[in-house]
């Protein structure tokens, strides 16, 4: 009889065991911690989209390279989308994304107005999402607890344009007359990132007492054969008048840089040129001497933060409205640092 109850005690405190042990692994599975790359169910490895609104634009290349470098070396499957610069396109590709179940979706937008879209789709799905490089709005983003915007504050870069022009000698006044006589080739309007860097490069001027005349602005839309013509044709229009010459990034003020030197002027020396990104290339001209200075745009560094913040929402964590972005620092880069960029 004794030997009777033993055994059933003991069969008692197997189960009460079990129990606990199916406890503790749903509550584990429900944590906020930071999820792998592989499935804690399946065994399998978890399956991240990535959507680029396109593919040759010298910047989101270093960006997408960087993001699929490390995703892989985490150890996720990974598949990148072009979108071609079309919206149609890449909405499809989500809806594509979101019918094969995705794990999670890093999505750079062809066009911020789309924003309503792309997250309504993405809430719906309750796929975690981060939007990178184009920044929705807070009210946009509000609606889905399980998205993040991870870039940069465009105003920044806009400041720091201006600054790099009135850091140089005259601060931009190159003909002496009292004021800043500038052209600005912009990216694409509609982007935030373009409006912003063009109504901050100059802010940044005025707010230091400078005066500044306006002779053109022109939709370059972040492309170098389009900053060479706009740079090319404002050269032939208002020649010497031009002292400074914006560009919302560097592939256009490359493209510009070709228009000057074949206009037979010379940088730094009867005209100022800016660009932003800090690619290669430009880091290149800045250190010749042919660029004014770039601001980089940190490529790597958002690419590490999208994916920390990509495994954030994959370990449960969610994000309250009005702390739905996370910004990287922008850097001035003047001859003085330029080569400490240069890959």
């Amino acid at each position: 009889m004794k030997r009777f109850f033993a055994l059933m005690l003991s069969a008692a405190m197997c189960l009460s065991l079990a129990a606990c042990g199916g406890n503790q692994a749903a509550d584990t599975s429900t944590s906020g911690d930071t999820q792998t790359a592989e499935s804690t169910q399946s065994g399998e490895k978890l399956k991240v989209g990535v959507c680029i609104y396109k593919f040759d634009d010298a910047f989101m290349t270093t960006y997408r390279n960087a993001l699929q470098a490390q995703l892989e070396e985490k150890g996720y499957e990974v598949t990148v989308v072009d979108g071609n610069n079309d919206q149609a396109k890449q909405t499809e590709q989500i809806n594509t994304f979101i019918t094969q179940g995705v794990d999670a979706l890093i999505i750079n937008p062809v066009m911020t107005s789309a924003a309503d879209s792309i997250i309504a789709s993405v809430k719906q799905a309750d796929i975690p999402t981060v939007i990178i490089n184009r920044e929705p709005t807070a009210d946009q983003m509000a609606a889905y607890e399980k998205l993040v915007y991870v870039g940069c504050d465009a105003a920044q870069s806009g400041t720091f344009q201006g600054e790099l022009i009135l850091e140089t000698e005259n601060k931009g006044d190159i003909n002496g007359d009292g004021k800043i006589s500038y052209i600005m080739i912009q990216g694409d309007p509609e982007n935030i990132d373009a409006k912003l860097r063009t109504e901050y490069s100059v802010k940044a001027l005025t707010d230091a007492g400078m005066t500044v005349e306006q002779l053109d602005l022109q939709r370059g839309d972040w492309d170098r054969n389009k900053g060479q013509e706009i740079a090319q044709n404002d050269l032939a229009k208002f020649g010497d008048q031009i002292e400074v010459v914006f560009c919302n990034n560097d592939d256009m003020a490359i493209g510009a840089l070709q228009a000057i030197q074949a206009a037979g002027r010379t940088v730094n020396e009867d005209i100022y040129l800016v660009g932003v990104d800090a690619l290669d290339a430009a880091l290149n001209e800045v250190v010749a001497g042919n660029m004014t200075g770039t601001v980089l745009n940190d490529a790597n560094g958002q690419a590490t933060q999208a994916v920390a913040s990509m495994e954030d929402l994959l370990g449960g964590k969610t994000f309250a409205a009005g702390e739905q972005s996370i910004y990287v620092d922008y850097v001035k880069v003047t001859p003085e640092n330029a080569q400490e960029y240069i890959k």
